[in-house]
């Protein structure tokens, strides 16, 4: 089972003293994620995760092409055919040629003879079996104004600590957008889409001038879609909405009404993912219908409320995320820091809410997630 954390942070400070060993677990475990800029210097840090994990090998005794010690191999897997078992008269020539998987070339076992259809025991270094650590590089809305909001995740407290928890002062950079740089980052192999990048009427401050900020992060918007489309790489969407006091309507439509007029007078080539998605199944079909994949996270696991918004989207529409270090999904502790392998908790409620296996909710939004972001 392959799971992709499509959205991810552990570029971000909360994982900086074990953020190479997180991704490593992942990396064992046969996820892949994608890890998602807010900034210059954490897109930029994302894109250095994702080299430092270019060449790296799982340590996977079930994987015969990169076994626990290159220079021990285990004895019976040839070091020219590992498919094959080794012939003691000669270890170059299997035992039995034509006996390999049936997807294997006898000839070559690096290469199937159905490159759409590859084994399963392909190594995850095979680019036809994408498994890796990824990058997507772009400027939070948030990060537009100098200054601090306050975060507090509504969906993470009891209603009775609501009102004493008074949320984390996070520092906001106040960030131009500067076209160049940004291209240069985009440009690179290892990023596979622009993002986070959009929408926050949520955390205005009470002496911000909202319409400017908003018009900013509009602007700011669609100059991103530009350089997505220059370099022909989906976008990932950041869209919340103004503050409300009903529970589960902090994503009011005012925030994505604006995000559809935007997508639709500046049309994406790639279309991209809408993170974080908690609107409406009307809203969620509009977006579906423009050609984007929604992005589902722990939020939905913090009760049921979004449950029929659950059932109501095909499955095929649908991708994974986390946000970690943020939105822990039940049912871990809350306070506990999230982290890519947490994503199992979000595909099992769409699995529990679906009737269907987790098993064929991480092979369908997997395969999603590597259409819309070209992970072949």
């Amino acid at each position: 089972m392959q799971l992709i954390d499509t959205h991810a942070h552990v570029n971000f400070n909360a994982f900086k003293d074990d953020g190479e060993e997180v991704l490593r677990r992942c990396f064992e475990a046969g996820m892949s994620v994608v890890n998602v800029g807010s900034q210059y210097s954490t897109s930029k840090r994302a894109v250095e995760y994702a080299h430092k994990f270019a060449n790296f090998k799982r340590d996977n005794p079930l994987d015969p092409i990169f076994p626990l010690n290159p220079l021990e191999p285990p004895e019976s897997i040839s070091l020219i055919n590992p498919l094959n078992p080794l012939n003691p008269l000669n270890p170059i020539i299997p035992l039995n040629p034509l006996k390999s998987s049936e997807n294997i070339s006898p000839l070559n076992p690096f290469i199937p003879l159905n490159p759409l259809e590859p084994s399963e025991n392909i190594s995850p270094l095979n680019p036809l079996n994408p498994l890796g650590i990824y990058a997507a590089i772009g400027i939070h809305p948030v990060h537009l104004k100098k200054g601090s909001f306050t975060h507090q995740d509504p969906w993470e407290i009891d209603e009775e600590e609501s009102a004493s928890s008074a949320g984390t002062k996070i520092p906001t950079v106040g960030e131009t957008f500067d076209y160049a740089k940004y291209l240069d980052l985009a440009q690179d192999e290892k990023v596979v889409a622009i993002g986070e990048v959009g929408l926050d009427y949520h955390h205005f401050e009470e002496n911000d001038d909202i319409e400017f900020l908003k018009n900013l992060q509009k602007e700011t918007l669609v100059k991103f879609i530009q350089l997505a489309n220059e370099v022909q790489k989906p976008v990932m969407i950041h869209c919340w909405g103004v503050k409300s006091s009903k529970e589960l309507d902090h994503a009011r439509t005012d925030a994505y009404d604006d995000l559809l007029e935007i997508l639709e007078k500046h049309p994406v080539a790639k279309k991209g993912i809408i993170h974080s998605f908690i609107g409406s199944y009307k809203t969620a079909n509009k977006f579906i219908t423009l050609g984007y994949k929604l992005g589902l996270n722990g939020i939905i696991t913090y009760g049921d409320g979004y449950d029929r918004l659950i059932k109501e989207i095909d499955l095929k529409n649908i991708v994974l995320e986390t946000d970690c270090p943020y939105l822990t999904p039940r049912p871990l502790e809350k306070g506990t820091r999230n982290e890519p392998l947490f994503v199992s908790h979000v595909a099992q409620k769409i699995a529990d809410v679906k009737g269907t296996s987790i098993e064929e909710v991480a092979k369908v939004t997997s395969q999603n997630a590597k259409e819309i972001l070209r992970l072949f």
